[in-house]
């Protein structure tokens, strides 16, 4: 009897630890989902670091001088100075 016990147990075992591997935590398919996840927010954190880049420059540019400020003001605002003529061409 005590022959046939050992093998029943570890075929057991492989049960239990083949579960745990596709099933449990930390199992193949988690693991997969994580790492997508993982590249995902890679990516997001990527486009976010060249989107503070983009704004630190602007803010170097509009500290260091007014001509940023003015061709802010000219094409979100539409600031017209003195004596100029505002054109506006239609798509």
């Amino acid at each position: 009897m005590s022959h046939r016990l050992v093998p029943a147990l570890l075929i057991a075992l492989l049960v239990i630890l083949h579960a745990q591997l596709w099933f449990g935590r930390g199992s193949v398919p988690s693991v997969a989902r994580m790492v997508n996840e993982l590249d995902a927010q890679r990516q997001k954190n990527g486009q976010s670091r060249l989107a503070n880049e983009r704004l630190a420059a602007e803010v170097r540019d509009l500290r260091e001088g007014l001509d940023m400020v003015e061709e802010k003001a000219r094409m979100e605002l539409g600031m017209v100075k003195p004596n100029e003529i505002f054109v506006l061409v239609g798509k």
